[in-house]
């Protein structure tokens, strides 16, 4: 089983996927290629994407029973003790410290205030 998600990508790849894919919706295919025609459309993808994102999952034999591929996503496989995962980029940075003293509700308890 192979699925491939295509965002922000020309019409012109869209159309070329579904010669061997179904697009269930917009932008994701789904099918059941060879590993040689997976691999083919897999560097088409990445050819012909331009500013677009991809992201290629596809079954193996291993313990997760599939692998995914991605180009140009902030999200990036990541191996970890024979497992992949996803690493997404940190949004905020570092957390900020919690501010010193009451808050305004606790105040408004404290001091019988509305």
């Amino acid at each position: 089983m192979t699925v491939i998600v295509l965002t922000n990508c020309p019409a012109g790849l869209r159309g070329f996927l579904t010669r061997w894919l179904i697009e269930i919706s917009a932008g994701v295919f789904i099918g059941n290629p060879s590993a040689r025609i997976r691999d083919l459309l897999w560097a088409e993808v990445q050819q012909y994407a331009d500013q677009g994102r991809a992201l290629l999952a596809h079954t193996i034999n291993n313990e997760q029973g599939f692998t995914f591929r991605t180009h140009d996503h902030a999200w990036h496989p990541v191996d970890h003790e024979g497992l992949t995962l996803i690493r997404r980029p940190s949004s905020t940075g570092p957390p900020k410290p919690p501010k010193k003293g009451w808050s305004n509700a606790a105040k408004r308890r404290r001091f019988g205030r509305p």
